[in-house]
């Protein structure tokens, strides 16, 4: 006996018509617009100050933004991100360092690995400020203008990234410059790149409601002390 076999042709409904074809390729095009449309407003938004080190202009503060650790240790994307703001108070561009990250748990302290970078390789313990409720760039933005009076500052990230951190941080009311730390074009490269897709739309939607970050708390002197250390 001859078994028959059934090819089962799954058909979108609506598309046996021209009509139908023409409506889910416009479905098809509309969403890819609207996805890709928060992307287009960080880029068409922040043009012009984003730069490198050495365009950057001076500022009280540099702003770095966490990004994993090893081992307790800052990632290599981290460290590159700390060494670029390293450049900028050794050229006398910034003044200050405020670090946020994520200390939601005991066993994992971004912030105090950050400082622990910095202070290592020669910059005053004053002169580095954590913020250890930087639980995303929103709350880091928020955070920095509402709890620690920043209002003027270079933002330090990779380039995928720092576009975001730039349009979120004027959101939150703070005049910022941002220098784009390069990568190799790795698989981590590839992959923060996608993760913005979806960053910008949460971006977009942060900057439009200005929500309270997930932990507000009391206004700090950290940073205020440390310029008052920096002033001669």
């Amino acid at each position: 006996m001859r078994l028959r076999r059934r090819v089962v042709v799954l058909r979108l409904p609506g598309w046996d018509s021209r009509r139908g074809q023409r409506r889910w390729f416009q479905a098809v095009v509309g969403f890819c617009v609207l996805a890709l449309a928060p992307s287009a407003w960080l880029w068409t938004g922040t043009a012009g100050r984003v730069g490198s080190v050495e365009s950057a202009p001076a500022a009280p503060v540099a702003v770095v933004f966490g990004a994993g650790l090893f081992d307790g240790e800052p990632s290599p994307y981290l460290a590159h991100r700390l060494d670029a703001a390293l450049a900028l108070y050794e050229q006398h561009k910034v003044r200050a360092i405020l670090v946020t990250g994520d200390n939601g748990r005991n066993d994992y302290d971004e912030t105090d690995a950050m400082r622990g970078y910095l202070i290592d390789r020669g910059v005053p313990g004053v002169r580095v400020v954590g913020d250890h409720a930087g639980f995303d760039t929103w709350d880091s933005c928020t955070r920095a203008r509402r709890i620690f009076g920043v209002d003027r500052a270079v933002l330090v990230s990779q380039g995928f990234h720092v576009r975001r951190a730039l349009a979120l941080c004027e959101a939150a009311g703070i005049d910022a410059y941002a220098v784009g730390v390069t990568e190799e074009q790795d698989a981590t490269w590839y992959y923060g790149g996608l993760r913005e897709i979806p960053g910008a739309g949460k971006a977009a939607l942060d900057a439009l409601f200005r929500p309270d970050p997930a932990l507000l708390g009391r206004q700090e002197g950290g940073i205020p002390r440390a310029l008052a250390d920096s002033t001669p």
